[in-house]
């Protein structure tokens, strides 16, 4: 009996071995899948293959961080504001899961930075000034960690933008809660200028400085860097909408 139980471990061993093996090329497999459609901005097939490579490795960061920006696509496409707020917080709770295994993962703190910015638009006044803290703390962090990131850049810019843009009776409104940092459309400036110069093939970061320049009054040198935005090739999932952000601004300056 005891022979026969030696006999057969290394047997045993071999098949304990190969089902873990199995297992990783298992979710290796699903996750080269989604990657195809990951780059093909597809979104929903996508995630047919990273959901169930999720449960097989759950804390897998740069699996959780494209999960976390598949479901931003989604709510971009989304129609209803309930929908949208329901993706949004998919994309949040997956990025923080990223920071909370691997937070010196500039990748995961810059899909918390970014879905936070996607979904404050739809949240309420405690919600949005929470986001605004959130999003400067992240982006500070990805900048530290990656200081070449020209996406960290760009939402820093979009950041500074946004706040310079708050006007003196909703900055009032915010001492209540502590009160808004400070910022202003120089600084959002200096910042997609920084982005273009790390990466001059993101119309993004053209459409952007363009906007702000017409902003400070600059508005033959915004119009052109718009519309230098506008002439090149869409190649991310934003980039229509920006697009349509950048005619917007021109339409009010004619």
């Amino acid at each position: 009996m005891k022979s026969k139980l030696l006999r057969s471990f290394p047997l045993l061993v071999t098949l304990l071995v190969t089902g873990g093996k199995l297992k990783a090329e298992s979710a290796d497999a699903l996750i080269t899948e989604g990657d195809y459609y990951y780059a093909k901005l597809q979104a929903n097939e996508s995630l047919r293959y990273y959901l169930p490579a999720e449960k097989l490795e759950p804390n897998n960061v740069r699996l959780l961080v494209h999960i976390s920006r598949e479901y931003r696509h989604l709510m971009s496409d989304a129609t209803s504001p309930v929908e949208k707020v329901r993706l949004g917080g998919l994309a949040i709770e997956y990025a923080k899961r990223a920071t909370s295994i691997s937070p010196r993962d500039p990748d995961a703190q810059l899909a918390v930075a970014i879905s936070c910015g996607k979904l404050e638009p739809f949240q309420g006044y405690h919600q949005k000034f929470d986001a605004v803290h959130l999003i400067k703390s992240s982006v500070d962090k990805v900048i530290d960690l990656d200081p070449r990131n020209d996406l960290g850049w760009h939402v820093l810019g979009r950041w500074y933008q946004g706040l310079a843009e708050v006007d003196p009776v909703r900055r009032m409104m915010a001492q209540v809660l502590g009160g808004l940092p400070p910022a202003t459309f120089e600084e959002a400036a200096t910042c997609f200028e920084k982005a273009i110069q790390l990466n001059p093939n993101r119309l993004m970061h053209y459409i952007a400085l363009g906007t702000v320049d017409v902003e400070m009054g600059k508005k033959e040198e915004g119009c052109r860097l718009i519309e230098k935005g506008l002439a090149m090739e869409n190649t991310e999932k934003d980039d229509p909408e920006t697009k349509r952000e950048g005619e917007a601004v021109l339409a009010k300056l004619h």
